[in-house]
């Protein structure tokens, strides 16, 4: 690139500040930037599109075109050549625009007598907020220089939009993170929040996007890499050597950091007016942009290291790290990418709600946030982009939906809904010690799950009969090295303390599938979820198993213990997990400590295959807990992970409960205790039905215990069972209709799906 070419771009750019730093209204500003525009290249016109809404496309500045096309010419996402740029992302470049595919006429701006179009996209991180467009009469294509002229200006456009440079008459913009915005994602956990917005990282605003010196912008680059290098390198060196994974990303941090063509790149943009913020940032749009394209996962990942190794460098120029200086609101609700287990547990039960733009309904965020019973919506996509500190959210986690800023008749409807939760759990507090019959007088056993320290305080408050299920691989997950047996011990000795002689049934480490631990080599597998995972894990390595087994004896310091193996599918499993409990017993005598007064050993039913296991298997096992999430993922050959099929199958489904049913009739063959346990347990109708096919102990989260009691007091099972024999007599494929119709129907029961 020339000389000449890069001082032309300096020019305009510093022209471009002039602007903004003009006291105009923002109709005003963006008239004078277009003409800036065509003039410095020399082209008839140049006009400006930006979004209206998610997809329209409004012409809102021109030089060249009729001005009273101005706010009245629109197109949709996609439609004619702008609309295309927008959709895709990619720049257009053609002498010959109307034999252009997709070319849209638009007669009301005169723009028939032009025949050349240039148009890139203009954005920021990823977001794609309008076009930048030049004409020309002449048939004729703009050279690479030109339209890389048209990139560096786009960007400082999208910068402006962001600081709000458009705002200030009817005619202009509206200022952007100020209109209500509705995010349907997916349910991580359910519950219903309302509060204010807490960045985890806060967005980073560019407020000098051109500088006049590039020798000293090129210098802040040079001086912001090197200390971004060092700081790749203190965590290469920290790193642990057996995780692949860890090392494998800090690598390629590395190999970014010490890219002489990115340092290049981002050197030209400087040369061409930029400050080294926008060059680094205008880098990273070009990578976000890619990635949105790219199939291939290992290049998406890649993109994706870039992504945030650009994160790293900008907070390093701008000096905008995580502390900026913002308290944590009252009500906070917190709004991030993605964020780990550890991290959420810093912030505890201070958190209000939280809304996620990855994550999955198995991930360690989700199983945090369902440990301390906070609403959480995943797959918000775009949300950090959208959000700002202190915005007002409401979160809806029983349907995935976040509002941002929203109307004030959402405001309202939502807020009745919390008050009607609010009056319910009141109700619910008032049957808290009553025991949980049936109309018919059936007696159920409903328990918590828990899995840290902090929920032992709702097993009084919540009314459980006690723990169905206590998560140890929380402790493993939350931590970036192996826990010691004499930590673990301790927490359990905790727990069992704060169970104040209530029963607890600890689930030996389970993970594998989406719970990975960060200090063990990672396993490729195509299909996790059936792969190496739970007690596969620890027969295959029974180190750990025997440590942990030993923190539990110790823990219960001769009290009643139970111990859970997970994710037994053959009976050979089990008898090799019990052995092992033995070892670990005998161990404990020779050493002269204490063996539990009463150790209750069972096993978690979660494969088909266990439930066709050897009359032995149920005579031997002395409880079993159906692990229903997995059970039915299984049953359905529907992965949960899967947002497309997850909620394609029905609990309520005629084959599963028949399936449910069998489980129950073989555990009273051999009087084998049974319960069930999952996100199920915790839904009234859910509940009613399993325990109208025999199940008399579920297990699920605290806040579910009340409705679940609530329903199950006012219902006679023996009917509910008649209701749904029936729907399998007709052929139904699901008894959920039915049931609700029963509920619906009979006085004494107070539908609360």
């Amino acid at each position: 690139m020339s000389d000449y070419f890069q001082t032309d771009s300096r020019k305009l750019l510093g022209r471009l500040r002039e602007v903004m730093a003009e006291h105009a209204l923002g109709q005003a500003r963006l008239d004078r930037i277009t003409q800036l525009i065509a003039d410095s290249m020399r082209t008839e016109v140049c006009s400006v599109y930006l979004f209206r809404d998610a997809e329209t496309l409004e012409l809102c500045a021109t030089e060249g075109l009729k001005a009273e096309a101005v706010h009245q010419t629109r197109m949709r996402l996609g439609e004619g050549l702008v609309g295309r740029v927008a959709r895709t992302g990619q720049q257009i470049n053609t002498a010959d625009a109307p034999k252009e595919a997709g070319f849209r006429y638009m007669p009301e701006t005169g723009e028939e007598i032009y025949s050349s179009f240039g148009g890139v996209p203009i954005q920021r991180l990823g977001e794609t907020l309008g076009v930048l467009v030049v004409q020309s009469k002449t048939a004729r294509k703009y050279s690479d220089d030109e339209i890389y002229a048209l990139e560096v200006v786009a960007m400082v456009l999208a910068e402006m939009t962001e600081l709000g440079a458009f705002i200030g008459d009817g005619a202009a913009l509206t200022a952007r993170h100020t209109k209500p915005v509705m995010f349907r994602g997916a349910s991580g956990q359910e519950g219903s929040a309302e509060g204010h917005v807490w960045l985890h990282e806060p967005r980073v605003v560019i407020t000098n996007p051109i500088a006049d010196d590039p020798v000293r912008e090129n210098e802040r680059l040079h001086e912001a890499v090197d200390q971004l290098r060092v700081g790749v390198d203190a965590m290469l060196q920290g790193a642990s050597d057996g995780d692949a994974e860890q090392l494998e990303v800090l690598e390629a941090y590395r190999m970014f950091a010490n890219s002489k063509g990115w340092m290049r790149r981002m050197e030209e943009d400087i040369g061409r007016g930029l400050s080294a913020e926008s060059a680094v940032e205008k880098e990273q749009n070009t990578a976000r942009a890619r990635m949105a394209t790219v199939a291939d996962q290992y290049l998406r990942e890649r993109l994706h290291d870039l992504d945030d190794l650009s994160n790293r460098l900008l907070r390093i120029l701008t000096g905008q790290g995580s502390q900026t200086g913002a308290e944590l609101p009252s009500d906070p609700i917190l709004v991030a990418r993605n964020i780990g287990p550890a991290e959420l547990l810093d912030y505890g039960r201070s958190l209000r709600g939280i809304v996620l733009e990855q994550g999955s309904v198995g991930s360690h965020a989700a199983i945090v946030a369902r440990a301390l019973a906070i609403p959480l919506v995943i797959h918000a996509s775009n949300i950090t982009t959208e959000a700002l500190n202190g915005d007002h959210i409401m979160v809806d986690g029983d349907q995935g939906i976040a509002h941002l800023r929203p109307e004030d008749s959402i405001v309202s409807a939502f807020r009745d809904k919390i008050a009607m939760q609010a009056q319910a759990q009141e109700r619910y507090a008032s049957i808290r010690e009553t025991p949980s019959i049936t109309a018919c007088g059936t007696h159920l056993s409903l328990q918590m799950n828990a899995g840290l320290m902090a929920d032992l305080p709702s097993l009084e408050s919540s009314g459980a009969d006690g723990v169905g299920l206590f998560r140890t691989e929380l402790q493993f997950l939350i931590r970036n090295q192996m826990p010691k047996r004499s930590e673990l011990s301790a927490l359990y000795s905790h727990v069992l303390d704060n169970a104040k002689g209530k029963r607890v049934v600890f689930r030996t480490l389970d993970i594998g599938s989406d719970k990975v631990l960060s200090y063990m080599k990672p396993n490729d597998e195509p299909n996790p979820a059936l792969g190496w995972r739970a007690i596969r894990v620890g027969l295959d390595k029974p180190g750990v198993m025997r440590m942990q087994l030993q923190a539990l004896l110790r823990a219960a310091k001769g009290r009643p213990l139970t111990v859970m193996f997970p994710f037994v599918a053959q009976y050979e499993e089990y008898r090799a997990a019990c052995a092992e409990m033995d070892k670990a017993l005998e161990r404990e005598r020779i050493l002269g400590h204490p063996v539990p007064e009463t150790l209750e050993i069972g096993a978690m039913l979660e494969t088909p295959s266990l439930a066709f296991a050897p009359r032995a298997f149920f005579e031997e096992v002395q409880f079993l807990s159906i692990g229903g999430n997995d059970l039915k993922q299984f049953f359905f050959a529907a992965d949960r992970e899967n947002e497309r099929v997850r909620r394609r199958y029905d609990t309520l489904n005629i084959s599963f409960l028949t399936f449910l049913r069998q489980i129950v009739e073989r555990c009273e063959e051999t009087n084998t205790p049974l319960s069930f346990c999952g996100e199920d347990a915790g839904r009234p109708v859910e509940a009613v039905c399993l325990a109208a096919m025999g199940l008399r102990t579920l297990s699920m989260r605290p806040a579910s215990i009340g409705p679940v009691k609530s329903l199950l007091m006012r219902v006679d099972l023996g009917v509910v069972r008649q209701v749904i024999d029936a729907a399998a007599a007709r052929g139904d494929q699901s008894a959920r209709h039915a049931v609700m119709e029963y509920l619906r129907t009979t006085p004494a029961a107070e539908t609360q799906s």
